[in-house]
């Protein structure tokens, strides 16, 4: 997200007062725990501020010398004293705003390899004529001093000092932003280093600061890309990095801007991509030393074809989930398609499987901090876990449930785990009558093929033609009514056997929850682009009229279709509010007899059976 919109939505996320917090006592020499927390012993008015420039070692924008991160801190008085206390972090691209850029065009015709392999009308020269222009409209400097964030007086109270920072190639920091390249990983690393004197930092007249008040014990949390940094600094496995929440962030680039070699938007960001982004965060005082920088990475993010490849490998986190020391404490709204369910399911899947202390919370919001539900246990948790991890506190919060789900009326469930314990693939398939709505069964069509096509029109919104009762533009198969409430927990996929009228198409997948008075909800949707059905990383041409395997992966959720409902699998081609839009006219067709939906049914193919027969 960008411009003003983004602007709005970081200050509720990052700037809003905390109110008015008890002080147990204002000269506090040392923190105070009851039950596991930590109390409000400290003034947090009575605090030390310091403004200082850790070196990182990395020339980002190639000006011969190492970058330097903008940093202030904000700590207890007592640590001029000799108290020594760990460190709550939040780094961010957001603290000196962003600048007013143009997202790239949507209303595109998609690639189609020519018999050499190479690109049809785009080049990597023009790509970089569109770079410059957009780089040319933006405006800076805007870098200010950083906002105290909705948690300072309440964790500066309990004894945690708080540090923020400037990431590359924002306000007071030099390098250059590269929306999750390395040097960003690496700058933010390099608060970590300076706190636990392995780094060295400077004020505004040069001399050396050291970070001699604090146990180097840090946390890192941050909402949207001020939660990616805390993933991508805790997958260097750096030392001091004791405990992470990341809240609504990305795990992998490629996925917050690709589908499976798709180019598809971030949800309300139509045409937003890595440069667009770094465009709009690149706040520092120089206008023109990151330039060549920006074009770089316009060229090399691929709008083309879709492809992943080395340049968003570097972008992916889940890749080094192995190298993690810090606990995850991992945040997500479970209605957040600007940072999708993906993300958090991928990273969170990958720190269990590599052993690193982990909980997640998952809530019915959408882009947003779990904070903003005004929801007292997760003060408590996020103190309880800071507590333990930072302090030593033995409290017991990594021995509990490792799951906290926010159900749709509201109510918060702790689980062991998440995807719920018990979910299992069970398969839907769909049955002829596509235009209107063919039913959706336990058992697969008889016979031989039974063929149902649609035909693209990119200028019609998904929602509307899920509610269309019969359309041309889309294929519906809904399921009898459920006899009991059947919850979807994990990833559900779609195995299509599908042909294409031209050499290119959009392929978008929608789960659909039907309502008895007829009202609908999509539940979530997904994205391939049929090239990549080998690899995402490798585009390989199709051929009209040639019947393919493509498998359509849809966005992980945690939803319950209650009683009475109908669950409806609804195919289309583009998605006017995430993928490329085409001229209308190319034509798609699936075998219904080698077609599949596979659900992650919490009891597994039982509890579908019991529910829809």
């Amino acid at each position: 997200m960008k411009g003003v919109r983004r602007a709005a939505v970081l200050a509720a996320l990052v700037t809003l007062p905390l109110g008015t917090l008890p002080v147990v006592a204002s000269a506090a020499e040392g923190p105070v725990f009851k039950d596991g927390e930590a109390q409000p012993v400290f003034d947090p008015k009575d605090v030390v501020k310091e403004s200082v420039w850790v070196r990182a070692p990395v020339d980002s924008d190639r000006d011969g010398r190492d970058d330097e991160v903008y940093t202030e801190v904000v700590r207890q008085k007592a640590t001029d004293r000799g108290l020594k206390v760990p460190v709550v972090f939040f780094n961010s691209p957001y603290f000196s705003g962003g600048n007013d850029v143009a997202n790239h065009n949507v209303d595109v015709e998609l690639y189609v390899p020519n018999r050499h392999g190479g690109y049809d009308k785009r080049d990597g020269s023009l790509l970089k004529a569109q770079a410059d222009e957009r780089i040319a409209a933006a405006v800076g400097p805007n870098a200010g001093p950083i906002r105290s964030g909705r948690y300072e007086d309440y964790f500066i109270s309990r004894g945690f000092a708080m540090v923020y920072a400037e990431s590359l190639g924002t306000g007071k920091s030099s390098g250059c932003p590269t929306s999750g390249g390395v040097n960003e990983t690496i700058g933010s690393k390099a608060v970590v280093d300076w706190l636990n004197g392995r780094a060295t930092a400077r004020n505004a007249a040069g001399a050396d600061v050291k970070a001699t008040w604090t146990t180097g014990n840090t946390a890192m949390m941050g909402v949207s890309y001020n939660g990616t940094l805390p993933n991508a600094v805790a997958s260097t496995g750096v030392e001091g990095l004791k405990a992470i929440v990341p809240i609504a962030a990305i795990s992998s680039w490629y996925d917050y801007y690709r589908a499976d070699g798709a180019v598809v938007a971030p949800g309300t960001f139509q045409g937003e991509d890595l440069d667009v982004l770094a465009e709009y965060v690149y706040t520092r005082a120089d206008r023109e030393i990151c330039k060549p920088v920006i074009a770089e990475i316009a060229r090399k993010q691929d709008r083309v074809t879709g492809d992943y490849s080395a340049f968003w490998d570097e972008r992916n986190y889940v890749k080094d989930a192995a190298k993690v020391k810090a606990a995850v404490l991992a945040v997500h709204g479970l209605s957040d398609w600007n940072v999708k369910v993906k993300h958090v399911h991928q990273w969170y899947e990958a720190l269990k499987k590599h052993g690193v202390e982990h909980k997640i919370w998952l809530h019915q919001s959408g882009h947003t901090d779990p904070d903003t539900l005004r929801s007292a246990e997760w003060r408590r948790t996020i103190n309880r876990w800071f507590s333990h991890y930072l302090y030593g506190i033995d409290n017991g919060i990594e021995k509990e449930p490792k799951s906290t789900i926010q159900r749709e009326d509201k109510s918060w469930v702790d689980e062991a785990e998440w995807p719920a314990p018990g979910t299992a693939s069970a398969r839907l398939f769909p049955w002829a009558g596509g235009s209107a709505k063919g039913a959706l069964r336990s058992e697969s069509v008889p016979g031989h093929a039974v063929v149902e096509s649609l035909r693209d029109d990119s200028s019609k919104l998904a929602d509307d033609l899920v509610d269309l009762s019969s359309s041309g533009n889309r294929l519906s198969y809904a399921t009898s009514q459920t006899a009991t409430d059947l919850r979807l927990s994990g990833v559900a996929r779609v195995n299509l056997a599908i042909s294409f009228d031209r050499p290119a198409a959009n392929v978008t997948a929608l789960l659909v929850d039907r309502a008895p008075d007829g009202t609908s909800h999509i539940i979530t949707r997904g994205w391939t682009d049929p090239q990549n059905r080998v690899s995402p990383s490798r585009t390989k041409p199709i051929a009209p009229g040639h019947t393919y395997r493509v498998e359509v992966e849809l966005e992980p959720q945690d939803y319950v279709v209650k009683a009475g409902h109908k669950v409806e699998f609804v195919l289309l081609s583009s998605d006017y509010d995430y993928t490329l839009r085409p001229k209308p006219g190319a034509g798609l067709s699936i075998d219904l007899t080698a077609t599949s939906v596979e659900l992650p049914v919490v009891g597994g193919r039982e509890a579908l059976r019991r529910s829809v027969g």
